[in-house]
């Protein structure tokens, strides 16, 4: 388990579902393998898609990059230590949705 405190990179979310999606992350954290990201992002996917409706999107691990559309007010992204969380909902609507590019590589402690 990763011990480290959760550090919001960007955020359109609001305070209380930011906070929630945290402490899922932790909880997941707690449940899973640290390397297993398939079943943190799934354990925190299917948690909010029950609090916060369907269409959830969530991403896990060290080194990843994307560009996304999500719906206004539901894009988190945090990391806890060196294992990057990426939480959004998907949005149809091109009036309510919102473009973001994120990329995420770790460095080499070797170089």
């Amino acid at each position: 388990m990763l011990e480290g405190k959760a550090v919001v990179r960007e955020s359109d979310m609001p305070m209380e579902m930011q906070s929630r999606v945290m402490e899922l992350a932790y909880q997941a954290l707690d449940l899973h393998e640290v390397s297993d990201c398939q079943s943190i992002a799934r354990y925190i996917k299917q948690k909010f898609d029950e609090a916060y409706g369907t269409s959830w999107h969530c991403v896990v691990g060290k080194d990843f990059g994307c560009c996304i559309s999500h719906l206004r007010g539901t894009f988190i992204f945090f990391h806890v230590e060196i294992m990057e969380f990426l939480i959004f909902k998907d949005g149809k609507d091109l009036n309510e949705t919102k473009e973001e590019a994120i990329g995420v590589m770790q460095k080499n402690p070797e170089n």
